[in-house]
């Protein structure tokens, strides 16, 4: 621009090429320019292949790639392992096309597909995916319109069971050095039931026994007792849950509780699996029980925190549970 200005002035191209330390050519170049076009001839335009052009994979063979990926697992197309790396996508796109590409080079193309890398969900291979899919369509629909139309409650439940010598989570500590956390060399255990409903609530009982179909009808019992209304229960195929005793109580309480049970082996169906995961991630931030009673305190002042923040609990029901929808 400012050589263009300085000839516009009318230096002389020999004094314009020596002041800006530029050639003639170039000098007689941008004067060309800027009589053709004026001063955006002079603006820079990006220079090399511009995006997407002259890729070694075409937009077919990256579609099926990107296919592959989502749809299938590694071991699944004849290669190893069981999760997607960039090395994983490198070897498969040369086995299908011959092309090699380094892992840079394949880590662009995941990038153009709109892929990242992500910690994966977990799904039981004895899962029946038409078992799930008439859960979301048509059993858990019709089990809320019911609840809706008898003035019910829907909550889901689930138990879990806390050791004092589990530590999750990660900490900071000097690199090349592993961390050391000390805990107590006195295992104890104890199990807990929670139900949680779409509406924010929450119940729960913290045993120190062993979770069983007693256990079971108490828990029953103390939920019956903070609700006015009926309560339509969803949970798993323990076989607790399904004993003789519990549907002796079931028969003796209709009006109070009635059971549904979720597919098999579809912990993912459940959010209260949800507030298991809390449980033991928030555990090992405040966990100092050296015995039994002080880790049910513990778990319990858990559940206690989390009863006056529905917001959270609501929350659980969010993510891949999207059949549920919130009240």
């Amino acid at each position: 621009m400012r050589a263009v200005a300085a000839l516009v002035a009318g230096r002389d191209r020999w004094d314009v090429a020596v002041l800006f330390k530029i050639s003639l050519k170039a000098g007689d170049n941008w004067w060309a320019k800027w009589l053709a076009g004026g001063r955006e001839a002079l603006v820079a335009q990006p220079r090399g292949r511009r995006v997407g052009e002259h890729l070694l994979l075409g937009e077919a063979e990256q579609q099926a790639i990107r296919q592959a990926v989502l749809e299938h697992r590694p071991c699944d197309l004849g290669l190893a392992g069981r999760l997607w790396t960039r090395a994983g996508v490198r070897d498969l796109i040369t086995k299908l096309y011959r092309v090699r590409l380094n892992e840079q080079g394949v880590g662009k193309y995941q990038r153009r597909w709109g892929l990242s890398f992500q910690r994966p969900d977990k799904r039981a291979v004895e899962q029946n995916k038409e078992t799930v899919r008439v859960w979301r369509e048509e059993t858990w629909p019709a089990i809320r319109a019911r609840a809706k139309a008898e003035g019910a409650e829907v909550l889901f439940a689930d138990q879990v069971g806390i050791r004092s010598d589990q530590v999750t989570g990660r900490t900071w500590g000097e690199k090349g050095r592993t961390p050391i956390v000390r805990r107590s060399g006195n295992r104890c255990s104890v199990n807990a039931m929670s139900a949680i409903s779409t509406k924010g609530r929450m119940r729960f009982m913290v045993i120190t026994e062993t979770f069983d179909a007693d256990v079971m009808c108490r828990f029953l019992d103390r939920l019956a007792g903070h609700f006015a209304h009926k309560v339509h229960l969803l949970l798993d195929g323990h076989s607790a849950h399904r004993s003789r005793k519990v549907r002796a109580w079931l028969a003796d309480h209709p009006d109070r509780i009635e059971l549904h049970f979720l597919p098999p082996y579809s912990p993912e169906l459940n959010p209260d699996e949800l507030v298991n995961a809390d449980l033991k991630r928030s555990l090992p931030m405040h966990n100092r029980a050296r015995d039994q009673a002080q880790l049910a305190a513990e778990a319990r002042r858990f559940f206690h925190r989390r009863q006056r923040q529905p917001h959270i609990i609501r929350g659980y029901f969010g993510g891949p549970h999207v059949c549920y929808i919130l009240e």
